[in-house]
């Protein structure tokens, strides 16, 4: 990757630790080519991909919290909505989905939806519209 997609990347995720709702996270990660991108929520990295399979990872910063062990898909999509809605920002949005036992994430920009995966394959899966 370029140094200047990198520079972009880090200023998408700084962006999403600021508060800037996601859609225009992913309008400009969109824009930047990424097709998808995996947040480890055990390594506490986020990592970035383009359609060419190349990848960038990054640190989040956000870790210290111990992840549930039990999956509760029902608390994971009550953080997405408090997310959606604006009362919950990204470092908050991550403590929330933790303690529901998400271990990780798979935002897919072109597919258009969030897979939110537990330590035992649970899933759940929040689509999100066209941007």
């Amino acid at each position: 990757m370029t140094s200047a997609l990198i520079g972009t990347l880090k200023e998408c995720q700084e962006l999403s630790l600021r508060g800037t709702p996601f859609p225009e996270v992913i309008r400009r990660l969109s824009a930047a080519g990424v097709e998808r991108y995996h947040v480890d929520l055990s390594r506490d990295e986020a990592t970035y991909y383009l359609p060419s399979g190349e990848a960038h990872a990054l640190p989040l910063g956000l870790g210290g919290q111990p992840i549930a062990a039990e999956f509760d898909a029902g608390a994971v999509k009550a953080a997405v909505r408090g997310a959606q809605r604006g009362e919950v920002l990204f470092p908050e949005f991550v403590r929330r989905i933790k303690v529901a036992g998400c271990v990780e994430y798979h935002t897919r920009i072109t597919g258009r939806r969030v897979q939110y995966l537990g330590r035992t394959g649970d899933l759940h899966v929040e689509p999100f519209p066209q941007l």
